[in-house]
C-alpha cells in the first residue's frame, strides 16, 4: 500500500510540475530486497515496533479507545524522531516538521489497525519496512507538490481504514 501511495505521490507531483525523482532501481531491481532488509534490521522498523506497537499500544489501549490511543502514540512515535530533523540526510531533514507529525500519526493509525487486527508484530514489522522502503523507492520528500499529495494521500489511508473496516473500528480496532 505505501509504496503505491508513494509513487501515485510522485507522479503527481511530476503533472503538478516537481522534477521527476530518480528511479536508478528500475534499472538495478536486484537493490530492493537489500534495501527491504536493510531498512527492516537497520532503518527503524526492528527497533521500534516491539516497543510502539508490542508494548505501548495496548497499554494506551487499556486506557483510550484504539482510535485515540493510535494518535496519541503516533504523537509520541512523531516526538520520538525530532533528532533526525537535525541529522542531514535523514528523510526527516528533507520535510517540515508538521508533515511529518501529520504522516506519522497517519501511519500510526494504520499500523494500529494492522496490529489490532492480525494480533502481529511481523505484519507491522513488514508494513512498517515497505513504508520507509517507499521513500527510498519514490523519493518524493525532496519535492514540494509530491510531498503535498503524500500527506493527503497518507491522511486519506488512513480514514479509508477508518471508515471501510467497520463501525466498531472507530471505537475497538480489535476483532469481535
Amino acid at each position: 500500500m505505501f509504496p503505491l501511495i508513494t509513487g501515485l505521490s510522485a507522479f503527481l507531483g511530476v503533472l503538478w510540475g516537481d522534477a521527476p525523482p530518480s528511479l536508478y532501481w528500475v534499472s538495478q531491481p536486484w537493490i530492493i530486497p537489500l534495501a527491504f532488509l536493510y531498512i527492516f534490521f537497520l532503518g527503524g522498523p526492528l527497533q521500534e515496533e516491539f516497543g510502539w506497537r508490542g508494548y505501548a499500544l495496548p497499554g494506551l489501549q487499556r486506557k483510550y479507545s484504539p482510535v485515540y490511543a493510535a494518535i496519541i502514540l503516533g504523537f509520541i512515535w512523531g516526538l520520538w524522531h525530532i533528532p533526525l530533523f537535525f541529522i542531514q540526510g535523514s528523510i526527516q531533514s528533507q520535510v517540515p516538521f508538521w508533515s511529518f507529525m501529520i504522516l506519522i500519526i497517519s501511519a500510526s493509525i494504520i499500523y494500529a489497525w494492522v496490529y489490532n487486527s492480525t494480533e502481529s508484530i511481523l505484519a507491522v514489522l513488514i508494513i512498517h519496512t515497505t513504508g520507509n522502503l517507499s521513500y527510498f523507492l519514490f523519493p518524493v520528500q525532496t519535492t514540494i507538490a509530491g510531498g503535498v499529495f503524500l500527506m493527503i494521500l497518507n491522511v486519506a489511508a488512513a480514514f479509508i481504514v477508518l471508515l471501510f473496516a467497520g463501525s466498531e473500528l472507530r471505537t475497538d480496532f480489535r476483532k469481535n
